[in-house]
């Protein structure tokens, strides 16, 4: 794999493994289609067409989604493909994708097969040289897994099981918080909860057992969609950093799973990869409450976690919890966003916290996107300003 380093801002970085090597079988696409064999009311070509309006006129770039290209340019322009793509594209102008319009239309058209052992399928394989197989396609399943549950401040989080990770940290966690923790529980918490990624929780996690071995230890793009039915859906879909390969003539970017080292890794062949993403629903007495989910890669675990302490424990509306200023823990450091009161940060200094402190929000820090519904049945929605997030609530 080839390592690039990524700078967030002004000297914190983080190494980025890519290219062909780090490419794992996708699973989006088929797990699309699956829920919407399932839960799907408009046909599958309709719910497709827009992407494909926005892929073949172009869609402006805002000044986040421009910074975001900016900080990942080294990936986008890896190969001729993604020069041919991104190169000279700055805020305020078209991104035009002709060639992932039509891979869209035939997907439209095809459904996930075209991928799974079709055109676009073949396309991949021979694109990769044999890294990724035929038969690792065709022999991919959309696996259904109830959701992880934990109890917080009178509701019930609900998030995605192992072998992801995410979900099971969040509702540990959250079990162990106030419904207004201060700083220093956050962050005592978050630190628990990334001392708790060691072997024998990766073991746990592919084996069963890792709430038992939790109590032991004590210590991407995001859509958050509630309807008028009261019916919730999180989905978190990730090509993590993006490997920087662009299969030539369909124009869409191959993930870098496997380089993600910090995920847990399988203990057999052909065993689903771990995962940090966690889309995830708060559930009252009256239906959802909050449904959430965050991209940001080891930071969204704490993204997640922090705007449920805000609208479930705290009380606030859904745009000020995601706006709000955020803490992550990486050792051996506690990373401070810029906006938190003075005096709390400097009480978490006095008590022997080692801190990176933020001059203002960043995207490092996530991006949240949100939806709550009041006890009035009224909805509420946010994305994270980090990342150019919007929320959008539609009358009638």
């Amino acid at each position: 794999m080839d390592a690039v380093d990524i700078d967030f801002s002004g000297g914190d970085t983080q190494v980025f493994r890519i290219g062909p090597a780090s490419v794992a079988v996708p699973g989006t696409l088929k797990g699309l289609e699956e829920a919407h064999r399932r839960f799907g009311s408009l046909p599958w070509a309709e719910l497709v067409a827009p992407a494909v309006e926005l892929a073949r006129d172009g869609v402006e770039l805002t000044r986040p989604q421009a910074y975001l290209h900016a900080i990942l340019d080294l990936i986008l322009r890896h190969t001729e493909e993604g020069r041919a793509i991104y190169e000279g594209i700055g805020a305020g102008e078209l991104l035009v994708q002709r060639d992932l319009a039509d891979t869209l239309e035939l997907i439209a058209r095809e459904g996930a097969a075209t991928l799974y052992g079709g055109e676009l399928g073949k396309a991949v394989v021979a694109h990769l040289g044999g890294q990724l197989t035929l038969k690792d396609l065709t022999g991919y399943r959309v696996i259904n897994r109830r959701p992880v549950r934990a109890p917080y401040a009178g509701h019930e989080f609900q998030s995605n099981p192992p072998p992801s990770s995410g979900g099971v940290l969040i509702g540990w966690g959250l079990q162990r918080l106030s419904a207004t923790p201060s700083l220093g529980e956050l962050a005592e918490v978050m630190k628990a909860q990334a001392e708790a990624r060691g072997d024998d929780f990766t073991r746990a996690l592919y084996r069963g057992g890792v709430a038992r071995h939790l109590e032991v230890v004590h210590g991407t793009t995001h859509i958050s969609v509630v309807d008028a039915r009261g019916n919730a859906a999180a989905l978190t879909c990730s090509t993590g950093s993006g490997s920087g390969v662009i299969v030539p003539g369909h124009g869409f970017q191959l993930n870098n799973m496997l380089g993600e080292f910090d995920l847990p890794r399988p203990d057999r062949p052909g065993a689903r990869l771990s995962s940090m993403m966690s889309p995830a629903v708060v559930v009252g007495e009256r239906g959802p409450r909050l449904v959430v989910g965050s991209a940001g890669s080891m930071r969204l675990r704490g993204a997640v976690m922090q705007v449920v302490v805000n609208v479930v424990g705290r009380g606030w509306d859904v745009e000020r919890a995601i706006d709000a200023p955020r803490i992550h823990w990486e050792a051996p450091a506690l990373h401070c966003e810029g906006g938190h009161d003075e005096a709390a940060v400097a009480e978490l200094e006095a008590s022997g916290w080692e801190l990176v402190r933020w001059r203002r929000r960043n995207l490092y820090f996530g991006g949240a996107a949100a939806v709550e519904q009041l006890p009035n049945g009224e909805l509420r929605a946010a994305g994270d300003p980090r990342r150019g997030g919007a929320g959008v609530v539609v009358d009638g």
